[in-house]
């Protein structure tokens, strides 16, 4: 056996030369090519960046904003290319504390690592401490990203520990997979963003070049995001249910990205 191997060698690397490589499938079947190398450093996006948070409906690429977050599989690399070319750069939304059940790697999921559900349809807490499943899982989502020219990724559903997940999740395992998440975002040249998990920002500003939050001044719990405007960080921040009125002037004061949304998360906003 090892001798028909070592015959076979000279037309394995002439293969290898002659063929072109094949590149990570984004679990829809489509081809999107090989990942580029990391650029140098990745974007810091800095306090008082304008943005826009669409992760449903057709994009409305026109608004005048400097930052566009988006969702990182149903969104393609031609339209993260146009906003590029209208001078914005580009978050890649996706989901690392919760299962979807309409995403197309869905199946790839096994069921020992969903837990209850996350309140939206369709929606299921993972089981965070199993990182032996979910690191090759999440890697792959991030190579996506990259793969499709984004600039950033948002993780979403960041704070399972503070929450019925069905797994008796801890604030260290939840540490300690939140600077696995951003590790794996920087080691392909992205910047990545804490979404929510407030208490635990002492311990993972470090690892974290943004903050992307939902009602902080509704809860009354703006402040502790400061410590991300205090080192040169952007916070973009949503309301739902409060007015501009209601937050914008302290918004404005701690130095924030914000706007009220709706909760389908379309195009309508409502900027400070």
């Amino acid at each position: 056996m090892r001798r028909a191997l070592w015959l076979l060698v000279p037309l394995l690397l002439l293969a290898a030369c002659t063929s072109s490589p094949s590149g990570p499938d984004d679990g829809d079947g489509e081809d999107t090519g090989p990942p580029p190398a990391p650029a140098g450093p990745h974007w810091q996006p800095k306090p008082g960046l304008s943005w826009q948070w669409q992760l449903k409906g057709k994009l409305d690429a026109t608004v005048d904003v400097q930052v566009y977050d988006i969702d990182a599989f149903d969104q393609d690399a031609a339209a993260v290319a146009d906003l590029h070319r209208r001078g914005r750069k580009v978050i890649c939304y996706t989901s690392t504390g919760a299962w979807e059940d309409w995403r197309p790697d869905a199946k790839q999921f096994p069921k020992s690592v969903l837990g209850k559900g996350n309140g939206w349809d369709g929606e299921r807490w993972l089981d965070i401490r199993r990182t032996d499943v979910l690191e090759p899982l999440i890697a792959k989502r991030f190579d996506l990203c990259r793969a499709k020219g984004f600039d950033a990724v948002e993780p979403d559903n960041m704070d399972g520990y503070a929450n019925d997940t069905g797994f008796p999740l801890k604030a260290a395992d939840q540490l300690k997979y939140n600077e696995l998440i951003a590790k794996l975002a920087h080691d392909r040249g992205l910047a990545v963003g804490l979404k929510n998990d407030l208490d635990q920002i002492p311990r993972l500003l470090a690892h974290f070049d943004f903050a992307v939050n939902e009602q902080c001044a509704q809860y009354g719990e703006c402040d502790k995001l400061t410590p991300f405007v205090r080192a040169g960080k952007a916070v973009f921040h949503v309301e739902y249910e409060l007015p501009p009125a209601r937050f914008c002037a302290e918004s404005k004061q701690l130095g924030f990205s914000s706007m009220e949304k709706k909760y389908d998360l379309k195009e309508w906003r409502q900027a400070c």
